[in-house]
C-alpha cells in the first residue's frame, strides 16, 4: 500500500508558479518523480553513455497535471500534437512508471467522464472495467492448457527412451498397461503390450545383449532431445533457454526485454522444454513454465488496449501470470500467488493479488480438467499421510533443514563459479557441444542405477510415498510381523536387504544429482530448480527417515522412543522426511519460506505437518544467509548485470551522496541546460558532443540553482518536430523552458519553447544525505536516477548504475565486473 499512496500523491504534476520560488532543497523535493529501475545501458547514458538521435525514445517522468493548475501542462500534450516515437520504449530500457501510472490515470478520468454520453460509451466503460479480469482468465485458461501438453508429452517421450507400446504408440509405459490382464502386482510395469528396444530390435528381455541395446538406445534418445531442444532454443528463440524466473525479476521491476515474453520464445520454449525433460537431464520443468505463463499473460495483454499501451499495467498481468505458473507447476494455487508476491514481483497492489489469486484457480482448474497424470491430482508426487510426527522428530527436521542450507550455499557458489567460467572461456561459444557432453554424461552415469535411470518427478514421487500394502518399491521391502491385522510391511519392521540396497543406491543418486545440477542449471535448454532440488533433498529426507525408523525400532526402550513408539506401531513415517528435505533443500537454493511452506503444505494437503515444514526452511534460510544473502536468482541477476536492487541486501556503510555523486573531482564539469539564455545551436552542440541521456536545467550558470531535468530524447524529438512543423526555427532561435518567453529583441527569430518536456518536480537529496538512505529511496521508490544539490544549488547526479557501483566497491569487488555485458 505505501508504493501505492505514493503513486496517488500526485507526483504528475507540471506546474511551476515562478522559476524563483526554488529556493530550498524542501520545494525542490516537493512532489518528487517516482521511476523504477534502468538498464546499465541506460545508466550509463544519463553520463557517460551512447545515444543516438534516431534511436525510439521514451518520454521523461516529469510533466502531467491532473487539470488542477491552469498553467500546468497536460502529461499527454508533450508538445501540440502526439509525436510518433514517443512514449515507447527502446530494448534494455526501463519503463517510466510515473509517466504510465498517470498516462492510466488520464485514461481512466477520460472513460468516466464519457460513459454517461450514451450507451456505447458506457459498454466501452464496462469492457475497460472488465478487461483485466478477462486477460488474466485468458492466461489462466491457456497456461493450465500448456502445462498439461508439457505434462503429458514429457512423459511419453520419457518413456520413449526405454520402448514403445504396441497397441498405442500414444501411450506412455503406465498407460499402455492400464488396460492390460497379464500384470501381476510384483511387476505391474510388465504387460505384452509394452515392449523394450531390446524386445523390439534383438528379440530378448533378458541378458547382457537385451542390457546393453537398452543402454545404448536409452542413450541415444537422450541425446537426441537434447541435441534437438538446444538447436531449436540457438535457431529460433535464444531467451527460450534457462528457467526464465531471473529475467522475469528484473522484467517485473520495469525492465525492458523485447523479445523475452514473445510468441517464439513460446512455442519454442514449450517445444524444448518437454525435449529437455525427456533428455533425462537434472532440471525440472516448474520454473520454466512461469516464463511459459509470463508468455501467455504478455502476449493476451495486446489484445487489450489497456494493457498493450501502458508497460506499468503490463507487469500487473505479468504478476499474476506468474502465479498462474507456479499454480500448475505444483498443483499449489496459493503457494502460486504467494510464489508470485514474495519471489518475482516489485509492485504488488491488492487488485493485482485478486487476479493473481483468480489466474492461479482457472489455470489450476484446467490442468484439473485435463488431467495429465492420471491420479485426479494437479501434480505426480502428491501424497498424504496419516500418521502424527512427534517432538523428538524436530530434531532430525532441523538437520535436514541445516542441510538444506548447507547444499544450498554450496550450490549457488558452484554454480555461479561455472556460469562465469562459461563466461569467460571458449567453452561457452559452444552451447551444442556442452550440452551434448552434459547430457551424455548424464544418461551414460544415470542408466545403471534405477533411481536416476527414471524421471525425476517419478523418484520424487517414490521418495514421498508412504509404505504400504499397495507398494512394490524396493524401499518398501521391510520383513513384515504378522501379528494380527497387521499383514502388510509396516514402517516399524525390521528392513530386509533390499532396503539397504536401495539406500547405497539413494546415496550414489545422491551425489550425482548433487554434481549434475550445479553444471546442468545454466545450459542453452530451458531448465529448472525447482525438481532436481526437491529431489536432492527427498533423497536425504528418505535416507535421514529411513535411519531414524529404524533406530526407533530397534532401540524403542529409549526414552527418545519410548514416549510416542509402541512397540510394533507405526510411529516414523520416511517419506515425510523425504518432503521436509526436499522442502529445505529448494528453501536453501531460493531463499523462500512462506510461499514454499504453502507449496509444499498444498502437496500434501495435510495442515499437521506446516510446523516440521516451518522449522526446517527457515533453518535452511538461516544457515544459508550465513554464507551469503543472495537466493540462486539474485546470483544469476547480478551475474548477468542486470540493473536490479535487491530489497533483501542491506546497505551498512557510512559514506555520504557527495562521495558517490558525479562528476568526481577528476571530471569534467557535469553538463547542464539553463532556462532561457541558450540558442538552438548551442543546445544541439551540448547534444552532439555529450552522450550522456539527461541533462540538469537550472536557472543561470552564477546560480546553479535547479528548475528541472530533461531527456535526451525528448529534447531531440520536440526539435525534429518543431522544426517540421513551425516556421522561423533556425539555428540562432532562443531555446526556453520557463513558462513565459524571455524578453527578446524585435528582429530576433522565433524562440522554442521546450517547457512541456522539461521533469519540474525531478528527484534530490542534499550533499550531506547517507548513502545508506539514498540507496533505500532508489529501492523502494525505484529512481532511474537523482540529483545531488545544497541549499538549492545543483552539485551532481547519482544514477542506478553509481550505486551499483558503489555497492560492488564497497564489497571489494571490481564495480565494471557487475555490469551489463
Amino acid at each position: 500500500m505505501e508504493s501505492e499512496q505514493l503513486f496517488n500523491r500526485g507526483y504528475c504534476r507540471n506546474s511551476y508558479n515562478s522559476i524563483t520560488s526554488a529556493s530550498s532543497d524542501e520545494e525542490l523535493l516537493d512532489g518528487a518523480g517516482v521511476i523504477m529501475d534502468f538498464h546499465t545501458t541506460e545508466d550509463d547514458n544519463l553520463l557517460d553513455g551512447d545515444a543516438s538521435p534516431g534511436s525510439n525514445y521514451a518520454m521523461s517522468n516529469g510533466g502531467g497535471g491532473a487539470g488542477g493548475v491552469s498553467s500546468s501542462t497536460h502529461l499527454l500534450d508533450l508538445l501540440e500534437e502526439p509525436i510518433p516515437g514517443v512514449g515507447t520504449y527502446d530494448d534494455f530500457h526501463t519503463i517510466d512508471w510515473v509517466r504510465e501510472k498517470c498516462k492510466d490515470r488520464e485514461r481512466h478520468r477520460k472513460i468516466n467522464s464519457k460513459k454517461k454520453e450514451s450507451a456505447w460509451e458506457f459498454t466501452k466503460s464496462l469492457y475497460d472495467a472488465w478487461s483485466g479480469w478477462l486477460v488474466v482468465t485468458l492466461t489462466g485458461l491457456a497456461s493450465g492448457a500448456l502445462a498439461g501438453v508439457i505434462d503429458i508429452a514429457a512423459d511419453w517421450m520419457n518413456d520413449l527412451k526405454e520402448g514403445v507400446c504396441l497397441s498405442a504408440m500414444w501411450f506412455n509405459h503406465e498407460q499402455c498397461c492400464w488396460g492390460s490382464n497379464e500384470t501381476t502386482f510384483a511387476e505391474r510395469d510388465k504387460c505384452p503390450q509394452w515392449k523394450t528396444w531390446a524386445e523390439l530390435i534383438l528379440g530378448q528381455a533378458e541378458g547382457p545383449g537385451s542390457y546393453i541395446m537398452n543402454y545404448f538406445m536409452y542413450t541415444y534418445w537422450a541425446l537426441s532431445f537434447a541435441f534437438l531442444a538446444v538447436c531449436l532454443v540457438k535457431v529460433f528463440a535464444p531467451y527460450a533457454c534457462g528457467s526464465g524466473i531471473p529475467e522475469i525479476k528484473t522484467i517485473l521491476s520495469g525492465f525492458i526485454i523485447r523479445g523475452y515474453l514473445g510468441k517464439w520464445t513460446l512455442v519454442i520454449k514449450t517445444i524444448t522444454l518437454v525435449l529437455a525433460v525427456a533428455s533425462g537431464l537434472s532440471l525440472g520443468k516448474e520454473g520454466p513454465l512461469v516464463h511459459v505463463a509470463c508468455c501467455c499473460g504478455n502476449i493476451f495483454s495486446y489484445l487489450f488496449p489497456k494493457y498493450s499501451k501502458n508497460e506499468a499495467k503490463k507487469r500487473e498481468v505479468l504478476s499474476a501470470a506468474s502465479a498462474a505458473g507456479v499454480s500448475v507447476a505444483f498443483g499449489a494455487p496459493i503457494g502460486g500467488v504467494l510464489f508470485s508476491l514474495e519471489e518475482v514481483s516489485y509492485y504488488f497492489p491488492l487488485k493485482t493479488l485478486w487476479r493473481s489469486f483468480f489466474a492461479a484457480l482457472v489455470a489450476a482448474f484446467v490442468l484439473r480438467s485435463i488431467n495429465p497424470f492420471g491420479n485426479s491430482r494437479l501434480v505426480l508426487f502428491y501424497v498424504e499421510y496419516h500418521t502424527p510426527w512427534y517432538l523428538f522428530e524436530l530434531v532430525p527436521f532441523i538437520l535436514l533443514g541445516v542441510f538444506g542450507g548447507l547444499w544450498g550455499a554450496f550450490f549457488i557458489r558452484a554454480n555461479i563459479a561455472w556460469c562465469r567460467r562459461r563466461k569467460s572461456t571458449r567453452f561457452g561459444k559452444y552451447p551444442v557441444l556442452e550440452v551434448i557432453t552434459v547430457a551424455a554424461i548424464t544418461a551414460i552415469v544415470a542408466f545403471p542405477n534405477p533411481y536416476t535411470r527414471q524421471n525425476t518427478s517419478e523418484l520424487i514421487k517414490e521418495l514421498f510415498t508412504d509404505c504400504g500394502p499397495l507398494e512394490s518399491s524396493q524401499l518398501c521391502q521391510y520383513r513384515s510381523q504378522m501379528n494380527g491385522s497387521q499383514a502388510y510391511p509396516a514402517g516399524t519392521d525390521t528392513a530386509t536387504p533390499g532396503v539397504y540396497s536401495a539406500m547405497w543406491q539413494l546415496s550414489l543418486a545422491l551425489i550425482f544429482k548433487i554434481i549434475m545440477t550445479i553444471f546442468t542449471f545454466g545450459l542453452k535448454v530451458p531448465s529448472g530448480l525447482f525438481i532436481p532440488s526437491m529431489a536432492i533433498g527427498a533423497i536425504a529426507g528418505r535416507i535421514v527417515g529411513i535411519a531414524v525408523e529404524q533406530l526407533a525400532y530397534y532401540h524403542h526402550d529409549w526414552f527418545l522412543f519410548k514416549e510416542w513408539c509402541e512397540v510394533g506401531a507405526d510411529c516414523i513415517t520416511p517419506g515425510l522426511y523425504a518432503m521436509v528435505g526436499a522442502a529445505a533443500c529448494l528453501g536453501g537454493v531460493t531463499r523462500m519460506t512462506v510461499s514454499l511452506v504453502v507449496i509444499v503444505f498444498e502437496l500434501t494437503g495435510g495442515l499437521e505437518y506446516i510446523v516440521p515444514l516451518m522449522a526446517a526452511v527457515m533453518t535452511s534460510k538461516w544457515v544459508g544467509d550465513a554464507f551469503g544473502r543472495e537466493g540462486i536468482y539474485e546470483a544469476h541477476i547480478r551475474l548477468n548485470g542486470y540493473p536490479f536492487l535487491d530489497a533483501k541486501e542491506e546497505f551498512t556503510h557510512t559514506t555520504l551522496a557527495r562521495e558517490v555523486m558525479r562528476p568526481r573531482r577528476s571530471d569534467p564539469p557535469l553538463a547542464v541546460l539553463t532556462q532561457d539564455d541558450l540558442t538552438l545551436a548551442e543546445l544541439q552542440a551540448v547534444i552532439s558532443q555529450t552522450s550522456y541521456n539527461g541533462f540538469p536545467v537550472i536557472v543561470s550558470k552564477e546560480s546553479q540553482r535547479l528548475v528541472g531535468f530533461a531527456l535526451r530524447r525528448d529534447i531531440t524529438i520536440a526539435i525534429e518536430n518543431a522544426r517540421r512543423k513551425q516556421e522561423g526555427i533556425v539555428l540562432n532561435s532562443r531555446v526556453y523552458f520557463t513558462q513565459h518567453a524571455p524578453t527578446l529583441p524585435a528582429d530576433s527569430p522565433r524562440p522554442l519553447k521546450l517547457r512541456s518536456i522539461l521533469d519540474m518536480s525531478p528527484f534530490t537529496v542534499t550533499d550531506h544525505t547517507p548513502m545508506e538512505i539514498v540507496v533505500d529511496i532508489f529501492r523502494k521508490l525505484g529512481l532511474r536516477q537523482c540529483l545531488v544539490t545544497h541549499n538549492g544549488r545543483l552539485l551532481g547526479i547519482i544514477t542506478k548504475k553509481d550505486i551499483l557501483r558503489h555497492m560492488a566497491q564497497m564489497a571489494n569487488q571490481d564495480p565494471e565486473s557487475i555490469m551489463f555485458n
